[in-house]
C-alpha cells in the first residue's frame, strides 16, 4: 500500500512538473514569436512584395497562439492587412512590384476578392508591376490575378473558368430519420434560410433570387477580367462553356487568359528581369509578415481627431462570447463599444464595417438602437463586406451613408422562427414523458412534442410584429415609403449593384470609399485612423481561450467543412434566440 501511494504521488508530481515545464516552454516560444513579429521591417532596394494566397481569409488578422502550439500550419490572412500592405507597397519607393502566388484562399467570398482586386488596380497606377503565377488557378483567384501585367501558369497547369453555381443542401429527410421535426414560422416569400430544414428542393422564389444574384456576381467578374485581359464578355462566356480546365495549358495562352507558361522554379529569375537586377543577384522579397511591420510614411496627426473603423463580422449572438476566436458578433459587446465611441470627444466619425449574414433579431434591434444613438453625436458610415444581409442589414439601415461592393450580398429583409420537436426521437430512444400544469401555456417551449395550433398562432403573431418593426427601421433609415420597401423586402437577397438601384445602399466601393465619405461628413482635415475593437495580445488570448474549446472546434470544423454552421445552429438551438433575421447558413456560390 505504501508503494502504491508512493508511486501514485510520484506520478502526480511528475505530471504537475511536466505541465508546468510545458507551459513555460509554450510561453517562452510565444514570447519569441511575439518579439520577432513586432520587429520593424527594413526595406531593401529593388524589393518585391510577395502576395501569397495559401490559406484562409478573415476580415481582420488574429494571432492565434494555439495554432502555433498545436501545429496548425494553415495561415489565416486578414483582409485589413492585405489591403494595408498593398497600399504600403504602392507608396514605398524601394518596392518595385507585387508578385501574386495563387494557390488557394478559403473563406474569401466575392466582395472580399473584389476589394483586393480594386486595391491592386489602384497599385498599378503607381507605374509599378504586378506578376501572378499559379500551378492551377481557381476561378476566384484567377479573377484577382487577372489584373496582373503578366499572368504566368505552370506548363502543365490549369485554369478553372466555368461560371457560377449555387447548390443548397437539404436536411429534411435526414432530420426525419433522426426523429427531429423543425417547425417554422416566417415572413417573406424569399426568406430561404429555413428551406433546408423543411423542403427537399429549392422553392420557385428561392430559385428566382439565386439565379438573379449569381448572374449579377458573374457579370461583375466578367467585367473585371474583360477589362484586364482585353477580352469581351461574350468571349469569356464562350471560354467558360468550353471548360478550359480539361484542355492543355497552351490553350489558356491561345484564349488570352495567360501570357506565359513557366515552371515555378524559373519564376524568381523572371521577377529579377522585371525588377532589373542581374540573374546572379539576390532578389529581395517581402512576405505579408514583413509588410505588416513596415511603417507608413504618414505625418503624425497632432489634432487629436480620430476616425474610428469598427469591425463587426460573423453570426449575430451565436457562440460569439464563448471563445476569443469565435467568428461572431456579440451584440452586448458591440453596444458597449459604440457607447464608448459616442462618448469619446476625440472620435469625429465612425465607419462601421459589417460582414454578417445576420442572426438574432433581438440582438440586431439592440445594435440598431446603439447606432441610432451614436449617429446623434457623429457621422456613421457603413462599409459592407461579403455580406450585410438580414440582421446585418438591420444594423446598417439607419447609417448616414451605406457603401457596398458591387458583389456584396445584402438586403434579405425578413425574419423567421425555428422551433424543433424531438418527440419522435424520444420515442426511438425509449423516452417517455408525463405532464402536470396550471395554465394553458405553462408548458410552452416543450421540445418533446409538436406545437399546437394556438402556440403556432402566437409565434406567427410575434414573427409578423418583428417583421413589421424591421420594415419600419429600414423604411425610416433609408427614407423609402414602407409600402414601396415591402415590395423589395420579403427576405430577398440582392447584390450591392442591385441594392444601389433599389436605394438600399448609397455608394459602391470598399472600405477606403467609406472612409473618405466619413471624413468629409466629419469635416476634418487632419485625423488618425484607429481600428476597433482593439486586437488582443497573444498573452491575453492564452488566458481567455481554453485549449479544449480550440481542439473541439478544430475537429468539428475539419470533419464537417461547409456543414459546420448548420451543425452549430442545431448545437446551440436551446440557447439561440427563437427569432432569427439571417440568410441561409450555406449561402455558397462556387
Amino acid at each position: 500500500m505504501k508503494d502504491f501511494l508512493k508511486y501514485t504521488l510520484a506520478t502526480i508530481t511528475g505530471l504537475i512538473i511536466a505541465g508546468v515545464v510545458l507551459f513555460l516552454i509554450s510561453v517562452v516560444s510565444l514570447a519569441g514569436i511575439l518579439s520577432t513579429s513586432e520587429t520593424e521591417t527594413i526595406v531593401k532596394k529593388n524589393s518585391v512584395m510577395m502576395l501569397t494566397m495559401d490559406g484562409g481569409l478573415s476580415e481582420r488578422s488574429i494571432d492565434n497562439p494555439f495554432d502555433k502550439l498545436f501545429g496548425d500550419n494553415m495561415t489565416t490572412y486578414g483582409l485589413d492587412d492585405i489591403l494595408a500592405s498593398i497600399k504600403k507597397a504602392k507608396e514605398h519607393e524601394d518596392i518595385k512590384g507585387i508578385y501574386i502566388h495563387a494557390e488557394y484562399l478559403t473563406g474569401a467570398s466575392f466582395a472580399s476578392r473584389q476589394e483586393i482586386r480594386d486595391a491592386l488596380v489602384d497599385f498599378k497606377e503607381s507605374g509599378k508591376f504586378i506578376v501572378a503565377y499559379a500551378d492551377a488557378y481557381t476561378q476566384g483567384l484567377y479573377y484577382m490575378a487577372s489584373v496582373a501585367d503578366k499572368v504566368l501558369l505552370n506548363p502543365i497547369g490549369k485554369i478553372e473558368w466555368r461560371g457560377l453555381a449555387s447548390q443548397p443542401t437539404f436536411y429534411k429527410e435526414l432530420l426525419a430519420k433522426l426523429g427531429i421535426e423543425m417547425q417554422i414560422v416566417r415572413v417573406g416569400t424569399y426568406k430561404a434560410a429555413v428551406e433546408p430544414f423543411i423542403e427537399d428542393k429549392m422553392s420557385d422564389a428561392n430559385r428566382e433570387q439565386i439565379n438573379a444574384y449569381i448572374n449579377s456576381v458573374w457579370d461583375q467578374q466578367l467585367a473585371g477580367v474583360s477589362e484586364s485581359r482585353n477580352l469581351s464578355k461574350e468571349k469569356l462566356n464562350e471560354i467558360a462553356d468550353k471548360m478550359l480546365i480539361f484542355y492543355p495549358s497552351e490553350e489558356c495562352v491561345a484564349e488570352g487568359l495567360v501570357d506565359t507558361l513557366i515552371y515555378k522554379n524559373d519564376v524568381r529569375d523572371y521577377l529579377k528581369k522585371m525588377v532589373g537586377v542581374d540573374e546572379d543577384d539576390k532578389l529581395n522579397t517581402l512576405s505579408m509578415n514583413d509588410m505588416k511591420n513596415i511603417k507608413r510614411n504618414v505625418p503624425k496627426d497632432k489634432s487629436g481627431n480620430i476616425v474610428a473603423v469598427y469591425y463587426a463580422y460573423g453570426d449575430i449572438d451565436m457562440g460569439s462570447s464563448s471563445s476569443v476566436y469565435a467568428d461572431g458578433i456579440n451584440s452586448s459587446k458591440v453596444i458597449r463599444d459604440l457607447r464608448k465611441l459616442k462618448e469619446d470627444k476625440n472620435v469625429k466619425a465612425v465607419v462601421l464595417r459589417i460582414n454578417s449574414g445576420g442572426g438574432s433579431a433581438f440582438g440586431s434591434e439592440q445594435m440598431w438602437y446603439a447606432i441610432e444613438e451614436l449617429k446623434k453625436e457623429k457621422p456613421v458610415v457603413v462599409s459592407m463586406g461579403d455580406y450585410a444581409a438580414s440582421g446585418g442589414y438591420y444594423m446598417a439601415c439607419n447609417a448616414d451613408c451605406i457603401v457596398a461592393e458591387p458583389t456584396t450580398l445584402t438586403g434579405s429583409i425578413g425574419v423567421f422562427g425555428m422551433f424543433p420537436s424531438f418527440g419522435e426521437l424520444s420515442k426511438k430512444v425509449g423516452l417517455k414523458y408525463d405532464l402536470a400544469k396550471t395554465n394553458k401555456f405553462s408548458d410552452f417551449g416543450n421540445m418533446t412534442r409538436p406545437l399546437n395550433t394556438d402556440e403556432q398562432a402566437l409565434l406567427q403573431m410575434m414573427v409578423n410584429q418583428t417583421y413589421d418593426l424591421f420594415l419600419t427601421r429600414c423604411s425610416e433609415g433609408r427614407d423609402i415609403p414602407k409600402e414601396e420597401l415591402a415590395k423589395i423586402a420579403e427576405g430577398r437577397i440582392w447584390t450591392g449593384v442591385m441594392a444601389k438601384e433599389l436605394k438600399l445602399v448609397d455608394e459602391l466601393g470598399g472600405l477606403d470609399k467609406a472612409l473618405s465619405i466619413a471624413v468629409e461628413k466629419a469635416e476634418v482635415e487632419n485625423y488618425t485612423l484607429v481600428s476597433y475593437p482593439a486586437k488582443k495580445s497573444v498573452f491575453s488570448s492564452i488566458l481567455e481561450e481554453k485549449p479544449t474549446n480550440y481542439i473541439q472546434n478544430k475537429l468539428i470544423k475539419s470533419n464537417l467543412g461547409d456543414y459546420y454552421k448548420s451543425f452549430r445552429l442545431l448545437q446551440n438551438m436551446e440557447n439561440a434566440d427563437f427569432m432569427q433575421a439571417r440568410v441561409p447558413f450555406e449561402l455558397s456560390i462556387n
